[in-house]
């Protein structure tokens, strides 16, 4: 099927290739079911066709399953008996295994490349979202970023954006006569945050060097796709995390990659795993970011495909948005299910040979109900499909071989030693300690100052006023010297009270004498 992706077989014997179409592959799509109805062996195989096809593939591994792509299938695996007769059934004529081009990725940097992101590319909205920031606190957080591009501020890393932060607590009068008012509750409230972040292993993800774009979205020497895998398992621990640098991911790439209209086959797919954690108690500022991101993606050449249990986890204007779709079987075992069902039924371009609610609820382990866009991008009609066997190596692979693997990428070494260049950390630290030194500097002065003033006063009382002879001396001594004083003294006690005491008592005898 040339400019295809061959997805299975449909029709009534399962003898009718349904593929999809590489032109249209960039109108995006939905993949869907409950847990164990093989929704993670149909994101294999898309994979493995897109890069055949010479498409580069971006997904998350969210099992440790996926990593098998890098291998291939063998004749001895306990399923291969089981997967030939599909093919055969299904009319997939030249089926074989088969390794395809992989690059793995770790956020934490133990099961692949580590792959990083800076602060200011992060911004303030996804960091928000991150951190689980209030209303006021996002206000806050704002004004932080906008200081720092002000005053020329690099936010690369964590401790740059928590130094930031106490520069702007110490500033914080200043700065909410010109921005609005920052709290010190408000910035308590996101170094908190950060420390929980950082905790999670979250600081990570921020630094040098960053991810390059280009470094995703790499063939190999025969033209094959290159498949990145990140590895998820242990991301799942901090959900928000994994769904808020993925949301990174698809932002960057709408942001930096050029508008190509509609080429015959996407620059790259991207996949997204686990979708509803994107939106669960998302804000609707965060949803709308996510809608105008899938709607205008399409034109950069990125196809994007949500990976979840119910299309229910993704909002009404996004979930109209993906035309190419794959739904695996759903249960219906509440009142809510079976609602859900109903909508997701009502969905498709009915099929008269069979219901489509009861297809979406009947369908077995790889098997599903598909839709593609056919001509002039209209969906097709639905059918019952019978999912193609993988090529590659169904299951995780050894620890061993993925070492081997990440050694000899073509980007082995450039991610991993970490880079620290100067930064708000450094420049503010530097500030602080100049200012230090200056006020220590002025401090002295100012002692010095002191002392030499002080000691001027010293040598001033000392050495003041005319020295005078000892006959000059003794001659002023001994005519008003002793004298003097011995007079001051009487007329002290004269004032006082026993002083009065005697004045009256002779002036009484001497009128009494009378």
């Amino acid at each position: 099927m040339d400019g295809t992706i061959f997805i299975g077989g449909g029709g009534e014997n399962y003898g009718e290739k349904q593929g999809l179409l590489l032109k249209y592959a960039n109108r995006h799509g939905l993949v869907a079911g409950a847990t164990g109805t093989g929704k993670t062996v149909t994101l294999q195989i898309m994979a493995e066709s897109f890069a055949a096809q010479g498409v580069p593939v971006f997904l998350s591994d969210v099992k440790g399953d996926l990593s098998g792509l890098a291998k291939a299938g063998s004749e001895g695996f306990k399923l291969h008996d089981a997967f030939t007769s599909r093919a055969e059934k299904i009319g997939f004529d030249d089926y074989s295994y088969g390794a395809f081009p992989v690059t793995f990725w770790d956020l934490y940097g133990d099961q692949g490349h580590p792959i990083r992101t800076t602060v200011s590319e992060m911004g303030p909205l996804l960091l928000s979202r991150l951190l689980e920031l209030t209303d006021a606190q996002e206000g806050v957080l704002n004004i932080a970023f906008r200081v720092a591009d002000e005053q020329g501020l690099g936010l690369l890393d964590l401790k740059d954006l928590q130094a930031l932060l106490v520069w702007v607590g110490e500033n914080a009068k200043d700065l909410s006569l010109r921005y609005g008012n920052v709290s010190t509750a408000s910035i308590g409230a996101i170094q908190r945050a950060l420390l929980v972040l950082e905790n999670q292993g979250g600081h990570k993800l921020f630094g040098e060097p960053a991810l390059e774009l280009s470094d995703i979205m790499r063939t190999d020497t025969d033209g094959r796709g290159r498949i990145s895998i990140l590895a998820s398992d242990k991301l799942m621990g901090a959900p928000r995390l994994y769904a808020t640098f993925l949301l990174w991911l698809l932002s960057e790439l709408f942001e930096e990659l050029p508008e190509v209209g509609d080429p015959d086959k996407p620059k790259l797919v991207f996949f997204f795993d686990e979708a509803h954690l994107l939106f669960d108690d998302a804000p609707k500022a965060l949803v709308d970011k996510v809608e105008q991101v899938a709607r205008l993606i399409r034109s950069k050449g990125v196809g994007v495909y949500f990976v979840t249990q119910n299309p229910d986890d993704v909002p009404e204007d996004i979930l109209g948005q993906l035309g190419n779709r794959v739904q695996h079987a759903l249960r219906a075992f509440t009142a809510k299910d079976r609602r859900a069902l109903k909508q997701a039924a009502e969905t498709y371009r009915d099929n008269p040979r069979f219901s489509t609610e009861d297809a979406i609820r009947e369908v077995g382990v790889g098997e599903a109900v598909t839709s593609f866009l056919e001509s002039k991008g209209a969906p097709g009609v639905v059918e019952r499909t019978l999912i193609r066997p993988p090529s590659s190596q169904l299951g995780p692979i050894e620890k061993s071989e993925r070492k081997a693997l990440i050694d000899a990428s073509p980007i082995a070494g450039k991610y991993e030693t970490l880079k620290d260049r100067e930064s708000a950390y450094e420049i503010l630290t530097k500030r602080a300690a100049d200012a230090a030194k200056e006020a220590e500097e002025a401090e002295r002065l100012e002692e010095e100052a002191v002392s030499a003033a002080e000691r001027e006063y010293r040598a001033g009382r000392r050495y003041s006023g005319s020295k005078v002879g000892r006959s000059t001396s003794r001659r002023k001594s001994s005519s008003g010297g002793f004298g003097k004083a011995v007079t001051d003294v009487v007329i002290k006690e004269l004032k006082g009270t026993t002083g009065k005491r005697i004045v009256r008592g002779i002036l009484g005898s001497l009128f009494k004498g009378r």
